[in-house]
């Protein structure tokens, strides 16, 4: 019953975030084509885009520009015909495009096939490997949700229709690095042997996203110290208490996997970031 009463909650709470958060800005003022271009679509409106996936290739799209902290958001829509194998991204990365990435910083959501499972991830200037999935109380291919990502001097929160699901802290006192570099947006489609077997007789697959404006700090040439300053709202911005304990509730209920409860998976951080 309390599970049922989560669900019924969250489904109110997505309505109304929803609802208050309109469909934003046009594609271009933000994002450009990056790859597999004649299988992006964007809208006559410029609002829509969309992202084919088939046997030759996928497709992504990147920001204009690099940034140093903000409030990152999307509106996606997985595609709907059933497989494994087909990620659909929105991320935030400091790889330079078209170049083996190294050790850089990243911050992920992967949906990983098309049965309603996310996958999260933080590079934290190394290869990654810090996993936490979900098993979503909704069906993301039915329907538009809103994925943000807070990335600020204080901790990295990724929210779900306005719900936190995840937090990293900034501990670089004890160790632990913490995004400086430039970061930049990418959202895209593509196969991958590890999430999956592709089902290639339902192709195409098709990923849909829209609500393009977002908030943050663009990065200059001498780097992105700035981005720190409290005249930017999202640099005051920190988990409350009800925050909190929502977060926990959520990843009690919806939560597969945690790198952390994994010993051979296991970081620094895991022993500070609940």
């Amino acid at each position: 019953m309390a599970l049922l009463n989560l669900i019924v909650l969250t489904i109110l709470l997505g309505f109304l975030y929803k609802n208050a958060n309109g469909a934003g800005k046009f594609f271009n003022q933000f994002y450009s084509p990056l790859w597999g271009l004649n299988h992006l679509t964007v809208n006559p409106q410029g609002t829509e885009v969309q992202l084919l996936m088939d046997q030759s290739s996928g497709a992504g799209f990147r920001s204009h520009l690099e940034y140093g902290s903000g409030l990152f958001r999307i509106r996606m829509k997985i595609p709907e015909r059933r497989t494994g194998g087909v990620v659909t991204t929105f991320y935030l990365t400091s790889a330079p495009d078209n170049q083996d990435p190294g050790n850089h910083f990243e911050l992920d959501y992967e949906f990983l096939g098309t049965n309603g499972t996310l996958q999260t991830n933080v590079y934290d200037n190394d290869g990654g490997h810090r996993e936490q999935s979900f098993r979503l109380w909704f069906n993301p291919s039915q329907d538009f949700h809103t994925y943000e990502i807070l990335w600020n001097r204080y901790q990295i929160v990724f929210y779900i229709d306005g719900i936190p699901i995840r937090e990293f802290k900034k501990h670089t006192d004890r160790g632990v690095d913490y995004p400086w570099k430039p970061m930049h947006i990418e959202a895209s489609i593509w196969n991958a042997d590890w999430a999956g077997v592709v089902d290639w007789s339902q192709a195409p697959f098709i990923a849909h996203y829209k609500g393009f404006n977002f908030n943050a700090c663009p990065a200059q040439i001498n780097g992105v110290s700035h981005c720190n300053s409290l005249k930017y709202f999202w640099n005051k911005m920190w988990l409350k208490p009800k925050e909190k304990m929502r977060m926990r509730r959520y990843r009690k209920a919806f939560m597969s996997y945690d790198y952390c409860s994994n010993l051979a998976t296991r970081k620094p951080e895991c022993s500070w970031n609940n």
